[in-house]
């Protein structure tokens, strides 16, 4: 039984983390209704800003988190001016294909100028902290990472459904056109939706390194699973993220253990294929 509980804690935390990069993108897709294939290298990115702050600076990641946050924000906006605006009312797979082109570009720039080794920041705050409970064991980096990961979404749901930003973002989602003539700046709603979703990611991503190595390739399954806990969850619902994530990331720690770790990711679409099979638009899906 200690076993298990000490298996379903370590899912939980790590479910956290891929809710929270899956509530950037369930933004993002939910508002807009744009596949954006980068989200994982947005991730990447952002442990490389976390990396180079801590290697060069010797700023820990739990602080660097807000400068990667803040980086990513701004990346997504960028991306939307330079890349998004033109996809809008197209069809979606164009907007896929861009952003497919955007992600192989940004892994082969870090590729290139970082090299494909794994990077590791030694001696940070929370490096190598447990707590312990009883016979079950925490580790404070993956702890502190979960915290904050529940706390975004928070502010991110609360954002969304109580303040008139909130409100004008729900209302271009409906109807743009509609939103329009109400006066609400649509492409200004969507530059911004593009940055917070990529600030979530960031916020993410900014603290990983406190615990887990830094390379060019690192993004590439967060992005799959993300896409994963928004379309398991329903378009658009951040409940519905947060609550894939977590059983994403409790399936994934009871197969690995239980069965291999060969199989982990094997349940995990396996899961969701299940859900989807029964519920084809998500659990919050409408």
């Amino acid at each position: 039984m200690e076993t298990f509980l000490q298996v379903l804690i370590d899912g939980m935390l790590s479910g956290m983390l891929y809710a929270l990069v899956a509530a950037g993108l369930c933004l993002i897709w939910g508002v807009m209704d744009v596949i954006n294939f980068a989200h994982g290298e947005y991730l990447m990115v952002a442990m490389y800003v976390s990396y180079w702050l801590g290697f060069l600076l010797n700023i820990d990641p739990l602080v660097s988190t807000i400068a990667a946050g803040a980086f990513i924000f701004l990346l997504g906006a960028l991306t939307y001016k330079l890349i998004i605006r033109f996809t809008i009312g197209k069809p979606g797979l164009v907007a896929l294909l861009a952003t497919f082109g955007l992600a192989v570009l940004i892994k082969n720039l870090c590729m290139n100028q970082f090299s494909p080794n794994f990077r590791i920041i030694s001696n940070t705050w929370l490096g190598g902290k447990t707590i312990h409970l009883g016979g079950l064991i925490i580790a404070v980096p993956q702890l502190t990472a979960g915290i904050l990961a529940l706390v975004v979404i928070g502010i991110l749901y609360w954002l969304v459904n109580n303040t008139r930003f909130g409100w004008a973002v729900q209302a271009t989602a409906m109807d743009r056109d509609a939103a329009e003539l109400v006066g609400i700046n649509t492409d200004r709603i969507y530059v911004l939706v593009f940055g917070i979703g990529g600030a979530c990611v960031g916020i993410g991503g900014g603290i990983m390194p406190s615990y887990l190595a830094v390379h060019p390739e690192v993004g590439s399954m967060f992005g799959l699973i993300a896409f994963v806990c928004v379309a398991m969850g329903g378009f658009g619902s951040i409940p519905g993220a947060l609550l894939s994530g977590l059983l994403v990331g409790v399936v994934e720690a009871l197969a690995g253990f239980y069965i291999a770790p060969v199989f982990k990711y094997i349940a995990v679409f396996g899961l969701y294929l299940a859900v989807i099979f029964i519920r084809p638009k998500g659990i919050f899906g409408w």
